[in-house]
């Protein structure tokens, strides 16, 4: 059985750069076997949190949060490829995952940082570690972080220079490590239902 993995990205700025990045991470992912879904924040174009999925009656809720709300809850894992704006997380990524809740829980999580400075998104990579892990998920111990940015990746999201050489050596191991945390969720769930 193949992984069903959700890559999440989330900035809503007109000339991204991190697409780059969260296509890159989807392209590698695929190239390992999983089926794999980029959802692009910015795409769905949710409006800022009033009520959570959750907290609309059943059959209420609008049509792309009901959508992802099925395709999270039928994810084994999670990627979420996170920028950093101002030591912190992006609002437009963060806004998109405070839709939901339950819907998170009991699948583990991977994160994959970059900046336009040479830290590459570690900061918001920490902050992410405690949102995700508060919002029920398994966050892996592997990350990577990417900077800066812009000479990292291509415009065709091929790896260059050191950044994309780092990157393309650093994947395999965190892609193993999301594969094995992955395997052992799905053997759990199936083995017991989650206490909650």
């Amino acid at each position: 059985m193949a992984d069903r993995i959700l890559v999440f990205y989330g900035s809503y700025r007109s000339d991204r750069q991190g697409i780059r990045l969260a296509e890159y991470c989807e392209r590698k992912l695929r190239g390992r076997g999983a089926e794999v879904e980029l959802i692009d924040a910015q795409a769905l174009g949710l409006p800022m949190l009033d009520r959570m999925y959750k907290e609309y009656p059943s059959g209420e809720a609008p049509e792309a949060l009901e959508t992802l709300a099925g395709k999270i809850r039928k994810a084994d894992a999670f990627l979420f490829v996170v920028g950093e704006y101002n030591w912190s997380v992006q609002p437009g990524l963060k806004n998109l995952t405070d839709h939901f809740l339950e819907e998170w829980f009991w699948r583990p999580a991977g994160i994959v940082s970059y900046s336009a400075g040479r830290l590459g998104g570690v900061r918001a990579a920490l902050a992410w570690r405690d949102i995700l892990g508060e919002m029920g998920m398994v966050v892996v111990s592997s990350t990577i972080a990417v900077g800066p940015i812009k000479d990292a990746l291509t415009g065709e999201g091929e790896p260059a220079g050191s950044g994309g050489e780092a990157l393309e050596k650093q994947f395999p191991r965190f892609a193993d490590d999301l594969a094995w945390w992955t395997a052992a969720a799905r053997a759990q769930r199936e083995r017991a239902a989650p206490p909650y």
